[in-house]
C-alpha cells in the first residue's frame, strides 16, 4: 500500500457509488435494508450500506484507489473489516470487501450516481 495518503491528493473516488452486483449475494440480498451504496467522503471518512450491513470507513488515498478499515452493524451484531476500491477501465469499482471475524470476503461492483 505504498504511495497511499491520508488526504485525497485528486483521487478519482470522491463521491456516492451506487453498489449493482456482489460475487457472493444476488440483487434481492443487496437491496435487502437501505440502498446499496458506498460513499467516498473527502475528509477521511465515508460510509458503506448493502444487504442488512451499514458500516462507516476510515479511508486512505491514492489516485485510482482507496483503502478502509470499517466498523458498522449487520443484522444487529458489531462487525469490523478492512477492504479498498480500486477504479476500472470502464469507469466502475471494484470493492474488496473483508470481514476481520467470520464473515464472508466478497467483491462488490459499483458504478458512480
Amino acid at each position: 500500500m505504498s504511495g497511499k495518503t491520508k488526504a485525497p491528493m485528486g483521487c478519482k473516488l470522491i463521491g456516492r457509488w451506487r453498489i449493482i452486483a456482489a460475487d457472493l449475494w444476488d440483487r434481492d440480498y443487496l437491496d435487502l435494508a437501505n440502498p446499496p451504496q458506498l460513499v467516498i467522503g473527502a475528509d477521511g471518512h465515508g460510509e458503506i450500506a448493502f444487504g442488512a450491513l451499514e458500516a462507516g470507513l476510515d479511508l486512505s488515498y491514492a489516485r485510482d484507489s482507496v483503502w478502509f478499515d470499517w466498523d458498522g452493524c449487520d443484522e444487529g451484531d458489531e462487525v469490523a473489516g478492512q477492504g479498498s476500491a480500486h477504479l476500472e477501465d470502464d469507469g466502475s469499482l471494484e470493492i474488496d470487501f473483508e470481514w476481520r471475524h467470520g464473515g464472508d470476503d466478497a467483491v462488490l461492483k459499483a458504478v458512480r450516481e
